[in-house]
């Protein structure tokens, strides 16, 4: 499976339901590194819901609003019924996000692992945070508390911006690129390492070769400002009414503007991908020559 450079990451579906649309089959382009646009589907706010694109919903803890589960609402202030109202806004658009993957990646259902759903009501530009949270610079998705073993990072996202306002993404080399142009500066794990930071509850659970190797991959690239100015990369703007999909742990990415945004996180074991050799985790096994997950 070829990977795309760059300015050929975009491909362009013409779907204008979640339920019901022509397109399908379509794990091939996903796990080949694009990013699947569909301009024609958006998600319709129901009457009333305008007024939670307003920042003032989030109670400050958080950047973004999310839904845990069907029922845990995180990162919210209101009246009880505000939030009831909100957490249904979120709920729908987690079900249609989930009817969407469903038809356009028959070779995921019944394995996808439904993660949080959110509502991003704050502008990307002006936020103030350190070069590793900055989301600005180009990078592929890792967490230093939540090692994921190799499991896939699938997200469907919608632009639901009231004023017209796209968002701006810049997408960056292929991942096999990425890896092997910072594999000479990979380090080993410290021995033990992983087993500390579980003791000490600073990681969900132990970290694995594979999330030692992503987090330096993810930091790496975003501290290496040459990288960041020189690198291959593109431009992408996703106007309001716009939904994308894609495999955030492969494809390099960086979000420079926009404001107002519905997300899905959906998680996926690479054994059930199409081609599971696409998967970051074998294309680092690959740079190596060795296995990065114990049996």
């Amino acid at each position: 499976m070829s990977t795309p450079a760059p300015a050929d990451v975009l491909r362009t579906l013409p779907d204008s339901r979640w339920e019901q649309g022509p397109s399908s089959h379509a794990e091939h382009l996903l796990e080949g590194g694009h990013v699947l646009q569909l301009p024609q589907l958006p998600f319709i706010l129901a009457p009333g819901e305008e007024r939670f694109l307003d920042p003032t919903w989030s109670n400050g803890k958080a950047k973004n609003i999310s839904l845990r589960g069907t029922s845990e609402l995180r990162g919210a202030q209101g009246t009880a019924a505000d939030l009831a109202a909100l957490q249904a806004m979120i709920r729908r658009f987690a079900a249609q996000a989930q009817s969407l993957v469903d038809r356009l990646f028959p070779q995921y259902r019944g394995k996808l692992r439904a993660g949080n759903a959110s509502l991003r009501p704050f502008p990307v530009e002006g936020r103030v945070q350190s070069w590793r949270q900055d989301d600005t610079r180009l990078h592929v998705d890792a967490f230093p508390s939540n090692p994921m073993h190799g499991v896939r990072l699938l997200r469907v996202f919608t632009n639901i911006n009231p004023s017209g306002r796209p968002r701006g993404w810049r997408v960056g080399e292929p991942f096999a690129d990425f890896a092997a142009h910072f594999a000479p500066r990979l380090r080993p794990a410290v021995p033990g390492a992983a087993w500390v930071l579980h003791r000490l509850h600073i990681t969900k659970s132990r970290r694995s070769a594979y999330d030692h190797a992503m987090l330096q991959l993810h930091d790496l690239a975003k501290s290496d400002l040459a990288y960041q100015a020189s690198a291959p990369q593109a431009a992408v703007d996703f106007a309001p009414g716009t939904t994308w999909v894609v495999f955030s742990d492969q494809v390099l990415h960086a979000v420079m503007a926009g404001q107002h945004m519905m997300e899905q996180t959906f998680y996926l074991q690479p054994a059930d991908q199409l081609v599971p050799d696409t998967a970051p985790l074998r294309v680092l096994e690959r740079q190596f020559s060795t296995r990065l997950l114990l049996a």
